[in-house]
């Protein structure tokens, strides 16, 4: 076997790929890590056949769908699983094959109703079911106590006590565990009792994840996170440095234009000296009586740089190819010093 533990922060996601065939899963992968997950497969020579989501991730941005579309590859869940992109939806017990490895399906809910572990061999990935010293929260959307009682008790500590146990969230560095140092020391499981556990679980008291709202919108409709749009914009957009503005302005150039798209209140308060203003929002709308020369240099501004850099990616689009953003916005703008106007 071929194995690949790559952490994102907390996030634990894996590779496991067939030696013979080079044929391999990508488990619970993290957004921000799409790249090095391509680039590891490539240098161990392995074609990634299945991506996989243990569960529905409410603390991260999952990259199955973008891989799967990417690759053209199943992205693999359980059958409860809410994600419309999920187009291969696993039964307990179902395996995948994975040239001559075998992944098998255990549906391990709790944490969420969709909540699945993978055995194969002497490894189980647990997802957030069990965790390294504790167990996954279930006080988030379909999580279920008693659902988690059964999943562990029921099915995971059955497993051979020298299992290695990989999760899929770690926020100690650490990398694994096995069932049998869970059994011994891991504090929530020294509850044998159902009421006596589901109690504990029931009154934590955790704080909600970083991102839940935008985490749960992504991974369960397949949606775009808000870093994703800008990474995309970027990718397509060219960015000009506040000394290389500056310059620009002492040259008074007939062709070039610092166009600001913040909100009026914001503009008047300070700006680039000579600057245009053209609110975000009504940018496409106003776009061909305020802007009527594509040829044009337009470099976009905003308060951080986020927004010109989408608001230059639309001028881009829409024929205005001499479109960029200023690297920093006028935050980074103020700070260094350089001029501003402002309006009474």
């Amino acid at each position: 076997m071929i194995f690949e533990q790559i952490a994102t922060g907390g996030c634990q996601s894996y590779v496991v790929g067939c030696e013979e065939t080079c044929s391999a899963a990508l488990i619970d992968p993290e957004v921000r890590q799409i790249d090095r997950y391509q680039a590891l497969a490539a240098r161990d020579g392995l074609r990634i056949r299945f991506v996989i989501d243990t569960h529905t991730h409410a603390d991260h941005f999952s990259a199955t769908k973008q891989i799967g579309e990417t690759l053209g590859v199943p992205v693999v869940m359980h059958r409860e699983s809410p994600a419309p992109f999920a187009n291969m939806r696993l039964d307990d017990g179902d395996m995948l094959a994975i040239g001559n490895l075998r992944l098998q399906a255990l549906h391990t809910p709790g944490h969420t109703q969709d909540s699945m572990s993978l055995v194969m061999g002497d490894r189980v990935f647990t997802g957030d079911t069990l965790l390294i010293g504790g167990t996954g929260r279930t006080d988030l959307p379909t999580g279920d106590p008693d659902m988690l009682f059964d999943s562990l008790f029921g099915k995971l500590l059955k497993l051979d006590p020298a299992t290695t146990v990989y999760p899929a969230h770690d926020y100690q560095g650490r990398s694994h565990t096995t069932i049998g140092d869970e059994i011994a020391n891991n504090p929530r499981l020294q509850l044998h009792e159902r009421k006596a556990f589901t109690d504990m679980m029931r009154n934590l008291n955790l704080c909600a994840p970083t991102h839940l709202t935008e985490a749960l919108r992504t991974n369960m409709s397949g949606g775009k996170t808000v870093m994703q749009l800008l990474s995309q914009a970027a990718a397509h957009v060219p960015f000009m440095s506040l000394t290389e503005l500056q310059s620009r302005l002492a040259g008074r150039a007939n062709d070039f234009m610092v166009l600001d798209v913040r909100e009026k209140d914001a503009f008047a308060a300070g700006h680039v000296p000579g600057a245009r203003h053209l609110p975000r929002g009504q940018l496409e709308l106003r776009v061909n009586d305020d802007l009527p020369d594509p040829t044009m240099r337009i470099v976009v501004c905003c308060e951080f740089g986020k927004i010109s850099t989408l608001a230059a990616a639309t001028l881009r689009e829409l024929g205005f190819t001499r479109a960029a953003a200023l690297d920093g916005g006028m935050k980074a703008w103020r700070d260094r010093g350089f001029p501003v106007e402002s309006r009474t």
